[in-house]
This record gives C-alpha cells, structure tokens and sequence, in this order.
C-alpha cells in the first residue's frame, strides 16, 4: 500500500482547504483509512476516518467542521476542512490500517493563520 497526499498550504482562519489522498496497492485487510495529524510536541491525533464496516469517526474538536470522504474507484480520500482555526495547524497525515500494520502517506503542512 502507498499514500499519496496533497493539498496542504496557508489558510486565513476561517477559510477552507480539502486535502487528498491517493491509495495506490490492494485493498484485501484494510479495516481503517482516515487522516491524523501532528504537531511539534505531540502525539499524533486521529482527525476523521472510515472503519471497516463504513462507519465514520470525527475527532470531536472538528466535529461539524471536517468532512472526510473516499472515492473507491478513483481511489482517493479526501478531507473537507471549514471553518478553519489556528489551533488546525499541523502535518496531515493519510493513514491505511492493514491487517496490523500501519501504512502513511509523506505528511501535509495546513497553516492557519490568525
């Protein structure tokens, strides 16, 4: 499995950015994909992704504001970000879970300026 993100860049609070994904590779034994993030200091953070069953999950704080969606044909993944804050700012990361391994795309850099 490769990811392939994009879409990263500088924002005004407020504003919009949708980040995208490619999923190159099989699809057998994946249970989860969706986006993290991370800044300097800190943990890596679930931000929004699909379980195996379809569900979706949104980090509370983007509840409301992130729409996170996939294309299986294409395939891609994208994440719809509103409403931008400051506090947004960080590396994205695409994420496919495969059986038990992890797999992540090169990371995004989204900056929301104040």
């Amino acid at each position: 499995v490769q990811l392939q993100a994009s879409g990263g860049g500088l924002v005004q609070a407020g504003g919009s950015l949708t980040l995208s994904c490619r999923r190159l590779g099989t699809f057998v034994g994946i249970n989860f994909m969706g986006w993290y993030r991370q800044v300097p200091g800190k943990q890596r953070e679930l931000v929004a992704g699909f379980t195996r069953t379809g569900d979706i999950k949104y980090a509370d704080s983007v509840e409301g504001r992130f729409t996170i969606s996939r294309d299986n044909v294409e395939p891609t993944m994208n994440l719809e970000m509103n409403s931008l804050k400051p506090e947004d700012t960080a590396v994205y990361y695409c994420n496919v879970k495969r059986f038990t391994r992890d797999f992540w795309g090169q990371g995004t850099l989204v900056t929301v300026s104040s």
